[in-house]
């Protein structure tokens, strides 16, 4: 641990003289030892491998043996219809898969091009991926820093290390300290690392890590480490695929010994074998899945929600823990003045009059002692003072105009160890020391205080009125500045004499605030059952004062901090993460932890965030939301979805959004399998039962991908449930066939396979003889009957008439297409001999139409009897 060291005990380890540095054959050596300053990346897959694995599913292997077995007995048509089925789904799947993880890439082009270092004795700039540990750098303000360095020298020195460690105010660092025990990345004040920005002061750092070995090389390893998880969908449909394949096996070893006992031909055995195992396979369900999220993905950009992999729109809809980075994300990412205390009271900055002797003082002090600038267009400098200068410009006061009347004739910067800046002002023909900096700091130097425009002697009993608003003002999480001031006959004061006998002002409390937003979206969200969480590099209290202001967290024992994390070993945090609504000053590895344990108790965690310490956190929840105004490239390669506003409240438009797309896509899933339940238990009675063949394997692949797959894609875009976000979150644990599915899908299996027998055995009674002409007919019952279960399958509650026959045009387009492709196939002649089928008379139509509208009719007529029997 090098900030636990002194400067020399560091130099004499890494084997460097700080004057000197490294000769250039000694940095050789350790670059030939130590490797590029940069961050390793992981091998990608091909898009040859993305392709095999596309096809590396249980279903997909048994319709290769079904086209095989078709091509082997001169079935041909039926062999390369279903390879296209097969590569189809595969070029779907490459297609989103080949989205490469960005993340690492990202993780390299953060590291800054040059570095200056002293090499030889002399001062050289390098490239950064030649810095080797024992290198002596240079920081400037602006620069960014190369690699992990422990600081030797500092003057006034300040990092920006917000996409870091989380906090919006950039660290003080001195190189002086010497820290002891084991502390968060964001408390080592010794030390700067590798990618933050220098902002102010200047100091000089020796290398202590390089590439993989930094801190920001712990967060790629990470990252690199992290295993991509399927989301509950994927499983489930993966589990489903593999029921049904073995299903689908298991109804042709059945088929074969019944054919065995019945003594039928070998050659229509396999053709009835393979007619099953197609029946069995929903061909169509992984590409209209793929295209129902596509779909909902072009939905969710409208709404400023960028989603990078498609599976995790439906993640969303499951989503019951929101862990929220605090900067940029909850807040403003903007240190901002919100109360002031001056003439014995604390008010909020909007009532500051500035007309008010005092508070023309206390403006002008905090804009005059100060070395920021800020314009409407431009604003430069630390956040603090420019949250002044804002305060200022309220008034209409520009920090120019004020410089240009008061001109600053002598200071005395600021200092980490006087935690003070002061400033000498013209003010016509006399001058004033204008003084800003730590309350206590102030207390000490003061001996007046202005009060209602009179001076009064600064007693013990008013500076404990001037600390109990001190406590107020903390208790509200706001970091303080004071104010004293003193007229001074001349400019040419003793530099001694500026910061003695003082006149106290008043102070400011500033904050990075909540966004206006948040604080509705999060009452949504407890609303929809979900619980936010706040997770943030920021000092517990601080981040507990914006998290009651939210609503997020009631109490302090809701608040952890990354050090109290380590003082528990995992079961003891797993058991104790449940109460727990905000964490605090955490390091990356801690909020991994976080999101770990809390997806231990079966929650389906989603973690926002902007920031480079976010990203394995990111990878690791069931969906990571990135920020994309705010946010590093690293954040944004990490993670699942990317905000294009940077809104919280957008992510529970996502969710809402999710829970629908999920829906609809649960809908499709229970369309097809009702439809194909409903032609295997075609074909199984009728073969039990020793009749031919209701359907060949041609007319089961015709009805699965296209009379089948237009109204599932309908469906996949019905108009969302309003009232979706007054539901708890779905249980991911329950099964998509749980409610009332459970008493639909069979019930619709049955009666469509049912109805499609009798239109087969009518027909073979109509046409005495005329196989094909009986199985036109249960070929048009199965098709049109699905259509028509179409419409009824779009809620389980609600009638047609509720939710609007023709509230999905999409759905209605859908089931006309269906028709009229159906009517085509068995009246246009070169098609109807390639399907085998006959064209059928108006009576025909009649009778099938009549038995297509059951379903339909049945299923209404199910549904008001659940609605009664609820009420």
């Amino acid at each position: 641990m090098w900030y636990s060291k002194n400067t020399s005990e560091v130099l004499k380890d890494l084997n460097v003289d700080e004057k000197i540095g490294l000769s250039t054959e000694e940095a050789k050596n350790r670059l030939s030892k130590y490797g590029e300053n940069k961050l390793a990346s992981k091998k990608k897959k091909s898009i040859f491998q993305l392709f095999l694995s596309q096809l590396a599913d249980f279903m997909i292997y048994i319709l290769f043996a079904a086209a095989f077995i078709s091509g082997l007995m001169g079935e041909i048509s039926d062999a390369i219809i279903i390879v296209i089925v097969i590569l189809v789904n595969a070029i779907v799947g490459v297609v989103q898969e080949s989205k490469a993880e960005k993340a690492l890439e990202a993780l390299k082009q953060l590291s800054t091009p040059k570095a200056v270092v002293k090499r030889d004795g002399a001062l050289v700039e390098i490239p950064s991926e030649e810095v080797v540990p024992g290198d002596i750098i240079i920081i400037d303000a602006g620069r960014y820093i190369p690699a992990d360095l422990r600081l030797i020298e500092s003057a006034n020195l300040k990092m920006e290390e917000s996409a870091f460690t989380g906090e919006s105010v950039p660290a003080d660092k001195d190189a002086n300290v010497i820290i002891d025990g084991k502390v968060a990345v964001g408390d080592q004040h010794n030390m700067a690392f590798m990618s933050t920005l220098a902002t102010y002061g200047r100091g000089i750092g020796v290398v202590v890590g390089t590439g993989m070995d930094t801190e920001i090389g712990k967060i790629a390893r990470m990252l690199e480490q992290e295993e991509e998880d399927s989301t509950p969908l994927q499983k489930k449909l993966e589990q489903l695929g593999k029921y049904l394949g073995i299903g689908s096996i298991g109804i042709c070893l059945i088929i074969f010994l019944v054919s065995l006992f019945q003594k039928r031909d070998v050659f229509e055995m396999l053709l009835t074998s393979i007619s099953l195992a197609v029946a069995a396979i929903p061909e169509g369900l992984p590409a209209i899945v793929a295209i129902v999220l596509a779909m909902g993905v072009q939905r969710m950009i409208k709404e400023n929600a960028i989603i990078r992999k498609l599976p995790a729109v439906e993640t969303l809809g499951s989503v019951n823990i929101i862990c929220s980075d605090k900067t940029g994300t909850l807040t403003q990412n903007k240190m901002t003045v919100t109360k002031f205390y001056a003439d014995d009271k604390l008010l909020k900055i909007d009532a500051l009059d500035y007309k008010n002797k005092t508070g023309r003082l206390l403006i002008d002090c905090m804009m005059l002692c100060n070395d920021a600038t800020y314009s409407e267009n431009s604003k430069t400098g630390d956040p603090t003072e420019i949250a002044l200068l804002e305060a200022g410009f309220r008034y209409d006061i520009t920090k120019e105009s004020i410089n240009n009347r008061h001109k600053r004739v002598d200071e005395i910067p600021f200092d980490s160890d006087r935690k003070l800046m002061s400033t000498v002002n013209a003010y016509n023909d006399k001058y004033r020391v204008f003084t800003k900096g730590a309350i206590d700091s102030i207390l000490k130097i003061c001996n007046k205080l202005l009060l209602r425009g009179e001076l009064l002697e600064l007693t013990e009993n008013m500076k404990k009125d001037i600390l109990k608003a001190v406590d107020m003002m903390s208790d509200d999480a706001l970091r303080v500045l004071a104010a004293a001031y003193k007229e001074v006959p001349s400019a040419h004061i003793n530099i001694d004499e500026i910061e003695k006998d003082l006149i106290f002002i008043g102070m400011m409390g500033m904050i990075d605030p909540p966004r206006l937003e948040v604080k509705d979206s999060i009452a949504l969200c407890k609303h929809a059952g979900i619980t936010p969480v706040m997770i943030t590099g920021d000092y517990k209290n601080t981040a507990f004062a914006i998290a009651k202001e939210l609503g997020i967290a009631e109490n302090l024992d809701q608040s952890i901090s990354g050090e109290d994390i380590d003082k528990l070993n995992d079961e003891e945090f797993s058991n104790k993460v449940k109460s727990l609504r905000v964490f605090a000053r955490v390091s990356p590895e801690h909020k991994v932890k976080i999101v770990k344990a809390f997806k231990a108790h079966g929650n389906i965690v989603s973690m926002t965030g902007d920031g480079v310490n976010d990203a394995p956190s990111l990878k690791a929840a069931d969906i990571g939301v990135a920020m994309g105004i705010t946010g590093t490239d690293v954040a944004k390669g990490a993670a699942d979805m990317v905000l294009t506003d940077d809104n919280f409240t957008t992510i529970v438009s996502a969710v809402g959004e999710g829970r629908n797309i999920f829906s609809n896509i649960k809908k499709s899933i229970v369309f097809l399998l009702s439809c194909n339940l409903g032609e295997i238990i075609t074909l199984f009675v009728a073969i039990l039962l020793n009749w031919d063949s209701p359907l060949l394997p041609i007319h089961l692949l015709w009805v699965n991908l296209i009379t089948d797959s237009l109204p599932a894609l309908a469906l996949g875009v019905d108009p969302g449930d309003k009232g979706v976000m007054d539901l708890p979150p779905r249980n991911p644990k329950e099964s998509i066939f749980g409610g009332t599915t459970k008493l639909m899908l069979p019930l619709n299996g049955v009666l469509i396979g049912a109805l499609t027998l009798v239109a087969f055995r009518v027909g073979e009674n109509l046409y005495p003889n005329s196989v094909p002409h009986a199985r036109t007919m249960a070929f048009v019952v199965l098709s049109i009957s699905q259509l028509f279960y179409a419409l009824s399958i779009r809620n389980d509650r609600k009638s047609i008439f509720q939710i609007g026959i023709f509230s999905n045009h999409f759905l209605i387009i859908a089931i006309i297409v269906g028709i009229i492709l159906q009517a085509s196939v068995i009246t246009i002649s070169p098609i109807a001999q390639l399907f085998k089928v006959y064209s059928l008379t108006i009576k025909d139509w009649g009778f099938v139409i009549i038995l297509s509208l059951i379903p339909l009719v049945i299923n209404e007529l199910t549904k008001l009897i659940l609605r009664n029997k609820e009420k």
